[in-house]
């Protein structure tokens, strides 16, 4: 390989389906980066600390997905404020002196995501599930929610979790159980961040005048969920919008070059999905 390639990719485990190289190559190409390359790696925790430690000045960053968001800190030189608060690193850029940083997009990339859709600043807020996912969002809602965040959860341990959270983040979390979950979707803005099919049986209870949802899920897509909501005048943003805002920040911190192209990325990533 060429001294003068740079290399990025993303790590984790599943990741055959991941889409972050359709993404982050269609960057490449908009911006000239012809002499770039972006793969994908099945990598899981027992396998990281040999990749990351056989990484040479070719590289210039990686994504990383689940299960490495975590077990990947100890490995790096230094985290960014942002990831340290939820203990999450999605990426990894590697500085001209060798130094491994980490970050996370996103926080900042659900932030963006909302803004896109004129979604500034919101009295309350209402998070459906409580996984990794649900934390990043408590973190995004700490920026532009200046109340209460209700957090829909299925065991006191999950409550007791976000709660936790809550607190790190400074964010006023109420949690209530999965059952009331219903009530989640009269909030002005509502994060569902469960695993896909999980509030197919909440469709049904969409208001007639729906605020904002913000679904996670890109595929398949539309949620059931997303479909109402959509159906009834609400605003939906996917995770799509979120896929692709948060590997605009990983494109410009990998490549040095700003503005990532956003459109050009989006468009990439839905003709890969309508090909599925």
């Amino acid at each position: 390989m060429s001294a003068h390639v740079r290399r990025a990719a993303v790590l984790g485990s599943p990741i055959a389906h991941s889409l972050s190289p359709v993404l982050h190559r269609a960057a490449y190409r908009e911006l000239s980066l012809d002499d770039w390359s972006y793969d994908r790696f099945e990598i899981d925790e027992a396998g990281l600390p040999a990749f990351i430690g056989q990484l040479g000045p070719e590289w210039a960053g990686l994504s990383l997905t689940m299960p490495l968001k975590r077990a990947v800190i100890p490995l790096l030189d230094s985290v960014s404020d942002t990831a340290a608060s939820v203990e999450a690193v999605n990426t990894v850029v590697r500085t001209d002196d060798g130094r491994l940083t980490g970050d996370n997009t996103d926080i900042p990339g659900m932030v963006a995501a909302l803004r896109e859709r004129g979604i500034e600043q919101v009295e309350s807020a209402a998070i459906l599930g409580a996984g990794a996912t649900a934390s990043s969002a408590l973190a995004a809602l700490a920026r532009i929610c200046t109340g209460e965040v209700a957090a829909y959860v299925r065991s006191e341990a999950r409550a007791t979790e976000m709660r936790q959270w809550g607190e790190r983040l400074d964010v006023e979390v109420r949690t209530a159980d999965w059952a009331d979950a219903e009530r989640a979707l009269h909030a002005p803005l509502v994060i569902a961040t469960t695993p896909a099919g999980t509030t197919d049986a909440l469709s049904h209870a969409v208001p007639e005048r729906p605020t904002t949802l913000f679904d996670v899920l890109y595929d398949p897509w539309p949620t059931a969920l997303a479909a109402r909501w959509s159906a009834y005048g609400g605003a939906v943003v996917s995770g799509l919008d979120l896929l692709v805002h948060q590997a605009v920040l990983q494109v410009e911190q990998m490549t040095g070059r700003t503005p990532g192209p956003l459109d050009v990325m989006r468009k990439a990533g839905e003709r890969a999905l309508a090909g599925r």
